[in-house]
């Protein structure tokens, strides 16, 4: 917690489309990169496989990334120990070769990374049992 009482972690959210059909290959993709991720500094990563999300009246996920028929929504997150080390993680991701996707050497994008949807947030409210 930060001397006001709130949470003083960073977390950068995430939601795409990938194909169905295509669960191990998003799985494998994303457990390669995401380690890069912990060694930057994440302090924990989740990735959600959509299996209960509704279509709704007016938005919803599957509109915000234009999720098409064979798709399913993704939903993830990765949690720093704060802004700071989000910041200097990043950075080091950006410059790293391994991220790079014109690299012949990395794996394919499992996903249309042009539909993903993502932002960071600092926690305002923390709960935990």
């Amino acid at each position: 917690m930060g001397d006001d009482g709130a949470p003083s972690s960073y977390v950068d959210g995430f939601i795409l489309a990938a194909p169905t059909s295509g669960k191990a290959a998003f799985t494998e993709y994303a457990t390669t990169f995401d380690t890069i991720f912990m060694g930057y500094g994440a302090s924990r990563i989740v990735e959600g496989w959509g299996d209960d999300v509704p279509h709704g009246k007016q938005t919803d996920f599957h509109r915000a990334v234009q999720a098409k028929d064979g798709e399913t929504v993704a939903f993830s997150w990765i949690e720093w120990p704060d802004k700071a080390t989000r910041d200097a993680g990043m950075q080091k991701m950006m410059e790293d070769p391994r991220m790079d996707p014109s690299n012949k050497d990395n794996p394919p994008m499992p996903f249309d990374g042009q539909r993903m949807v993502f932002g960071g947030f600092t926690p305002i409210v923390e709960l935990r049992a």
